[in-house]
């Protein structure tokens, strides 16, 4: 093993990928050049060329497009988006045509493609640069969603979403770029649609993904000192998910936390609460407790942002509340 930065890992898998298939290229803007509006591609546009490693104007979505089409002729494109608010402008090619081209199709045409980039809130971005939208891409079938919250999880997952014959959402995060964790040395691949118990525990089951599972750690941390187990749950990837992990450890635990950076209103934690009501309803022994952001859009002020972000505090606040405490 060895320690690397998450942006290292991002750039490991694409680059360990292009090696292998020369159909794979990275499309987006400041990829090339610029090694990556957040040093995620760094080194590769010396290692495979323009060709393969190509800056395009700002214009998400037309490279979103041709990235589509491209996939639809044999190609196996990467398209970075600076942050994924910026996806918004090319969402038409992302929903109307990456992800129905294989149902429209009668499955003759499917399309190989990877759009990846920072999702969710990464400090004083204001409204329109503060937006998690994970339960918008994974409302829509054909399409794979993945979050990963560190640089194992990272590689290995994009790795596996490069390789996946069907359109894949991989979603990062500007705040974690630099985070530094521990990467095998050789190969090795993550399945999508696997979950992954972060930290075994006993009383209490605690979901989440993304960056923001940093709090559900913190607030595990100081809950031990009481005496309360929790149980830590990483989706991984949202869609598919994994239903199986997450009930198996409600009907362990007996109650459930879910922990994510969305708006509160029909999200990824509204879709476990359901799952977790209609699978296991009769081994809870409290109701669902779920934390989310504020129901606005994010705040620039920093101190009406930290009120707005979910935190530690929350999760411990949530936890007591399922134990009766």
């Amino acid at each position: 093993m060895r320690t690397i930065q998450f942006r290292e890992a991002v750039c490991e898998a694409m680059s360990e990928e292009m090696r292998r298939d020369e159909s794979i290229y990275l499309m987006g803007e400041e990829v090339a050049e610029y090694n990556g509006a957040y040093k995620a591609s760094k080194g590769m546009l010396d290692e495979f060329g323009p060709d393969r490693v190509l800056d395009t104007p700002i214009s998400e979505l037309g490279f979103a497009g041709i990235g589509v089409g491209s996939a639809m002729n044999g190609n196996r494109p990467i398209i970075e988006f600076m942050t994924f608010n910026f996806s918004l402008v090319g969402i038409d090619q992302i929903i109307n045509n990456a992800a129905k081209m294989r149902q429209m199709s009668g499955g003759q045409i499917n399309v190989p493609i990877v759009f990846r980039g920072p999702t969710a809130s990464a400090g004083q971005l204001a409204a329109t640069h503060s937006q998690a939208f994970e339960s918008w891409f994974a409302n829509c079938p054909g399409l794979k969603v993945v979050v990963p919250s560190n640089p194992y999880d990272a590689k290995g997952l994009l790795k596996s979403a490069i390789r996946d014959d069907d359109p894949v959402i991989f979603m990062e995060s500007e705040q974690m770029y630099g985070d530094k964790g521990e990467v095998p040395e050789g190969e090795y691949a993550i399945p999508l649609g696997v979950a992954d118990i972060k930290r075994e525990g006993k009383d209490v089951t605690i979901i989440s993904f993304g960056k923001i599972i940093k709090e559900a750690f913190k607030a595990a941390d100081e809950l031990e000192k009481e005496g309360i187990s929790c149980e830590i749950i990483d989706l991984r990837t949202i869609r598919p998910m994994d239903h199986e992990t997450i009930i198996k450890s409600v009907k362990k635990t007996n109650r459930l936390v879910i922990l994510e950076e969305a708006w509160p209103f029909g999200n990824i934690s509204t879709e476990i609460t359901y799952q977790v009501q209609e699978q296991a309803f009769d081994y809870l022994d409290a109701p669902v407790v779920r934390i989310n952001t504020a129901d606005t859009p994010a705040p620039y002020s920093p101190a009406l942002l930290q009120e707005w972000l979910p935190n530690a505090n929350d999760v411990i606040k949530a936890v007591k509340k399922v134990l009766y405490k």
